[in-house]
């Protein structure tokens, strides 16, 4: 099984990839979010990755994340949501992305109308989340500090320090890039939103 890849990036679009990795590329299915965050291609990443083999002899898909905790939401989404596949687990993950503590929190609460206002998820689908991850998410521990206005963001800049670094960038630079990008949008900046912010101050430093 191909857990990561660290190479160059071919091709992007919103929902693939291809990454060269000694001369071999390799396609890879992400998020528009993901995209969003990716070097252009020329650049060099590394994504955590999972596979989906297809039923009755189908090929091999390859899935893509920028953190090992995407990867984990994604495999749980996958194995445990009724009739969520791969592609449609990433679509779930593009939503829950947004912020990943307040989507544990809600899985843990049970809150499906903060599912509904705060991913976008319909009704039928949080209900169908809900009752797929219970129990499932246990695993992934909830962080200390949040990602909630007024909490101080915790749990946000940590994922976005672990996006910056699994991109190349070094820990200190990228700790101190999601700082400033934190002090510039506030608490309650999602992950995404500091990835992104920082990456501007990173490009001009």
């Amino acid at each position: 099984m191909i857990a990561s890849l660290r190479g160059k990036i071919i091709e992007k679009s919103p929902e693939r990839t291809v990454l060269e990795v000694a001369g071999v590329g390799y396609e890879i299915c992400i998020t528009a979010t993901t995209a969003e965050i990716l070097p252009e291609p020329g650049g060099e990443t590394l994504l955590h990755t999972a596979e989906s083999v297809a039923m009755y002899g189908g090929g091999v898909t390859l899935y893509g994340f920028p953190t090992a905790e995407e990867k984990r939401v994604f495999l749980a989404l996958k194995e445990n949501v009724p009739g969520a596949g791969g592609k449609k687990a990433l679509e779930f993950l593009d939503k829950a992305s947004k912020s990943l503590a307040d989507f544990r929190r809600a899985v843990f609460e049970k809150d499906a109308k903060g599912l509904v206002s705060l991913f976008g998820f319909t009704p039928k689908t949080a209900e169908k989340i809900l009752a797929g991850l219970k129990g499932k998410l246990d695993a992934l521990a909830l962080p200390a500090e949040s990602s909630r206005p007024g909490d101080g963001g915790g749990s946000a800049i940590e994922d976005a320090i672990q996006g910056l670094a699994a991109l190349g960038f070094r820990d200190n630079d990228a700790r101190d890039a999601a700082r400033s990008a934190l002090a510039a949008l506030g608490p309650g900046a999602p992950s995404q939103a500091l990835i992104r912010d920082a990456l501007r101050r990173l490009s001009v430093l």
